[in-house]
Parts: C-alpha cells; sequence; structure tokens
C-alpha cells in the first residue's frame, strides 16, 4: 500500500510577536503560541521580540529573531560582526555573568528532574579566557562559484550552507584571525574546490629559546594535490609557524608535509600542567581539553575532591592520554587508565615514561560494551578507593552499572552534558548508596550553551 505524503505545513511570512520564557538547552528563547513551544534564536528570557519561522513541525516550531521590543538588561552586543550568520556560537548576545547562571541552572534543573538528585554544595563556576579560547576545532571549506571567492568557516546559524566569515573571535587568534588568509590561500589553488575540511589543534606556547610550532593544520583533500598546491601549503606553514598535514581519505592517511620529520611526526604539540610538573604531547588527531584556563583550574579541583593521601588506589575511567592520570598519580599510590582508542592508550603510556611517572598502568577498553563484556575485564578484579570519570556526551550507564564491586569511596565526575550527568548521577545515588556532594559548572566553551560540570560522590 502506498504511503500517504505529509504536506508541509505552510509557515506565516511575517513577523510574530511574543513574550520569551525561558532559554533552552540549546541557549534558544522559548515562548508558546496556542500551547505549541517555540524555539527562537537570539532571544532571551523577558524579552518582547518579533520572530520569522524558520520551521514547524506538529510537537515544536522554530524561529530567528526579527526585531527585539523590549530587551533583557542580560542582552549584550555581540562581539562578533559574523555572529548573525555563523552557529559556531550561540550565546554571545548574553551577558557573561548570566551565561554562567543559565548553565549552572541548567545543571541544576537536569540534576533534579531527571536524576531526583540535588548536590549538597553547588560549587562556584570555574571561569577563563571567554574569548580567543578554542585550540581545536574542525572548519568548513567550500568553493563558491557564484561569489567568485573560497568560504572558510563553520556553518551558518539557520541552514547546512558554510558562514561567509574572515576571522572567528573564539578561535585561538593565531588561527581565527587570519580565516581571511586561509580564503585568498586556497582560491589561487587548483584544488579550491576539492578542499573540504581544515582541522585546527593548538598546543601550548612555546617557551623563550624553543623552535618549532604550536598550531597544526589538517587538510582534508577529496583529489591529489599538485605539487603547486603541495608547495602553496608548504609556504603557508612556514610564513605563519603551522605545521601542516594532508589527510587524502581516511583518518590514516593523515601525514606531515612542513616540517619535514619523521621522528617527531605526531609529537611536536604539547600542553603542560605547571602544578604538577606533568607534560602531555599529542598528535593533531587526538582528543584535549580545547580550553587551556580552564583545564588547568579542573584538574587541580578533581584532584582535590578526591581527598587524596598519598596511599589511595585510583581508577581513572575514559583517561584520554592522561590528562587526569598523570596528576593524580602524583598525589597517590596507583592509578588505572582505561581508555577506548589504543593509540591514545599507547601514547599515555609513552607520556606516563616521559613524566618519570611509574605507579600507572593503563587498559584498553570500550566503556560503553556491554556488561558482560566488561566484567571480565583483568582492572575490574581489584577494588579501587575513588574513581574518576570524564565520559562523553553519552555518559557512562554502562560501566556505573558495575561500580557496587569496586567499592570505592569517593567519585569524580567531569560531565560535558548535563542529562547524561543526571542520570548517571540519580543511578549512583539512588541505587549505589553514594550521596551528592557536590557539583558545578566549568566555562570550558564560552558564549556556546555547552554545558561542563564536575560533581563529587561520597559512600
Amino acid at each position: 500500500m502506498a504511503r500517504r505524503r505529509t504536506r508541509k505545513q505552510k509557515l506565516p511570512q511575517e513577523p510574530v510577536e511574543v513574550m520569551i520564557e525561558s532559554l533552552s538547552p540549546e541557549g534558544r528563547g522559548v515562548a508558546h503560541i496556542d500551547d505549541k513551544a517555540i524555539f527562537i534564536s537570539g532571544a532571551l528570557p523577558g524579552e518582547k521580540v518579533t520572530f520569522i519561522y524558520t520551521s514547524s513541525r506538529k510537537s515544536h516550531a522554530e524561529g530567528k529573531i526579527e526585531e527585539v521590543l523590549e530587551a533583557s538588561p542580560d542582552r549584550v552586543e555581540p562581539k562578533c560582526e559574523h555572529y548573525a550568520i555563523c552557529g559556531g556560537c550561540s550565546l554571545q548576545h548574553l551577558s557573561s555573568d548570566a551565561q554562567i547562571k543559565y548553565k549552572q541552572q541548567s545543571m541544576l534543573d537536569s540534576l533534579k528532574h531527571i536524576g531526583n538528585v540535588e548536590p549538597q554544595e553547588v560549587f562556584d563556576a570555574m571561569t577563563g579566557d571567554m574569548w580567543g579560547y578554542r585550540r581545536k576545532a574542525r572548519l568548513g571549506v567550500k568553493y563558491v562559484f557564484k561569489k567568485g571567492k573560497v568560504l572558510v568557516g563553520f556553518r551558518e546559524r539557520h541552514g547546512g550552507f558554510l558562514a561567509e566569515m574572515d576571522s572567528c573571535e573564539v578561535l585561538h587568534e593565531a588561527v581565527g584571525k587570519k580565516l581571511h588568509l586561509f580564503q585568498e590561500m586556497i582560491y589561487e589553488m587548483d584544488s579550491r574546490d576539492s578542499t573540504p575540511q581544515i582541522e585546527v589543534a593548538v598546543g601550548d606556547e612555546l617557551k623563550e629559546g624553543e623552535h618549532g610550532s604550536n598550531i597544526a593544520l589538517i587538510v582534508r583533500h577529496l583529489k591529489d594535490l599538485s605539487a603547486k598546491d603541495a608547495e602553496m601549503w608548504i609556504n603557508f606553514g612556514k610564513e605563519h609557524n603551522f605545521q601542516v598535514y594532508l589527510q587524502p581519505k581516511g583518518p590514516t592517511t593523515v601525514h606531515r608535509i612542513y616540517p619535514e620529520s619523521t621522528e617527531t611526526q605526531g609529537a611536536d604539540l604539547f600542553y603542560e600542567h605547571p602544578e604538577f610538573d606533568t607534560k602531555v604531547h599529542f598528535g593533531p588527531q587526538d582528543f584535549f581539553q580545547v580550553n587551556t584556563s580552564i583545564n588547568r583550574q579542573m584538574v587541580p579541583r578533581a584532584v582535590e575532591l578526591l581527598q587524596l593521601t598519598g596511599k589511595e588506589r585510583v581508577l581513572d575511567l575514559f583517561c584520554g592520554l592522561g590528562n587526569f592520570t598523570l596528576p593524580i598519580a602524583r598525589n597517590a599510590e596507583h592509578v588505572t587508565g582505561v581508555e577506548g582508542d589504543l593509540v591514545m592508550v599507547n601514547r599515555a603510556k609513552q607520556t606516563a615514561k616521559a613524566n618519570g611517572v611509574e605507579n600507572t598502568d593503563y587498559f584498553a577498553c570500550n566503556l560503553m560494551d556491554t556488561e558482560a563484556a566488561l566484567r571480565v575485564q583483568p582492572w575490574l578484579k581489584k577494588e579501587y578507593d575513588c574513581i574518576l570519570l570524564d565520559p562523553p556526551r553519552s555518559g557512562a550507564k554502562e560501566i556505573i552499572e558495575l561500580f557496587k564491586k569496586l567499592k570505592a569511596k569517593r567519585i569524580v565526575y567531569v560531565s560535558c552534558h548535563p542529562a547524561t550527568l543526571a542520570r548517571d548521577a540519580g543511578e549512583l545515588v539512588n541505587t549505589h548508596g553514594y550521596k551528592l556532594v557536590g557539583a558545578g559548572v566549568m566555562d570550558m566553551f564560552p558564549q556556546t550553551a555547552h554545558v561542563e560540570s564536575i560533581a563529587v560522590f561520597e559512600k
């Protein structure tokens, strides 16, 4: 039987006036018309605005702000001239203080309504650099024949096209202030219509007397580069002090063309935790925390919340390169790091050795696997005094189900998504007998609605 076609709902073309009631988890203003929720980009609670519909479904509709008739006292002028079109940020129109309050409340609401838990203490928010903080990003590249130019940047706020922009205020300034130079150079290349993306990774600044580059570019190209194009990328790297990598196909094809080296390839980037005398080398494809000023607050805070005396055995789940593992190891008897990416596990082992840390061991394991698969892991046959976990957005539901046998007295949970933190917190408190001692947000991604937080649980 043929399926009945769904008619597209005709959207009103004229601006509609509404009062904004709240902010959504994505940072959009929420209003209601005939009991239907409308999510409006650029609007703030308490404002009277007019908006234009951009889409409408049975459950809700979406729109973009047309005019602010009565502004919120928290409204500020966005710093970036491309903010109205670029989808990279969503909260530049909200004051810094109000952004923090919104994120803290978002975390607390999620804990209460999803996890049915409340922290005994709400920690002061961690804040840092508001601009130029972002040290890892994936930039889209598009040659637009009709405009006679190449676009480099993030996608538009509404729609799937790349935004027309020549700078970015949240990217590290060595890249964010030079988008127009990328555009001009790529336009002159033979491959201008077959270069879809540039990945950026920025390490710590080099100290006086040190030589090299702390910035790497991975250039994705869909066709083989001509000799001229390869030389242009090499010269661009020389002029702006960038490492330049090419990626002709999948992730395993990434290779460096500037500077030429085989011994140090992929290990020239690094970040440090001076407080713990640790230095972590990483490759341009590796995951690392994008905001250095927050990371240097977050790690000491996590170590503090673990309440280490030097005698504890600690389990570090989703350990990555050892961002938390090494600092914890400086203050504990032994740390076991577990990570799903074998490449990062091997890098973590090398990093521990390079830092003279001998009281750690590491295991490669998919922590999102089934309970039955996880139960046989050798590191799960031990007991630990403390656990630190820093899972992805999907949270740590699978492994938390096995925490009962580990008998840890204290758990520190670093979260990048309040809903999954709340779900997992509810499990720890309501099923496993922990209490939520405290929680607070960390402003890892200022100017966006992204909520990063840290919570501590005690048996």
